[in-house]
């Protein structure tokens, strides 16, 4: 099936509503009824400012990236924009083709 990976890109610390952002898009796209997605947390990279940020034992946690993703057609992945800018929210995310399927039908 042709779909399209629509990935957000949002601090571990930000927030929305009171509520961590990456657990807020999850929640509404739940709400929306897109079929599921995922957030993985970074252990190290950097931003458009330069500044490099990797987890250490000493340093636990709290300025890292964490990549929240969804795998859904076209129609879904606008839907879920479309909501997240009614929010007036400015998220950076990006949209590719992928193909997904399921093994073993």
């Amino acid at each position: 099936m042709q779909s399209v990976a629509l990935k957000f890109y949002v601090s571990e610390k930000q927030h929305h509503h009171n509520e961590l952002m990456h657990e807020w898009l999850l929640r509404l796209a739940q709400h929306l009824e897109i079929p599921g997605g995922s957030a993985f947390r970074s252990i190290a990279g950097y931003g458009k400012h330069g500044r490099m940020r990797e987890e250490t034992f000493f340093e636990l946690a709290g300025n890292l990236a964490v990549a929240v993703e969804f795998i859904l057609d076209m129609k879904d992945a606008d839907r879920l924009l479309a909501a997240i800018a009614a929010e007036k929210l400015q998220l950076h995310y990006v949209r590719y083709a992928v193909e997904s399927g399921t093994t073993g039908i």
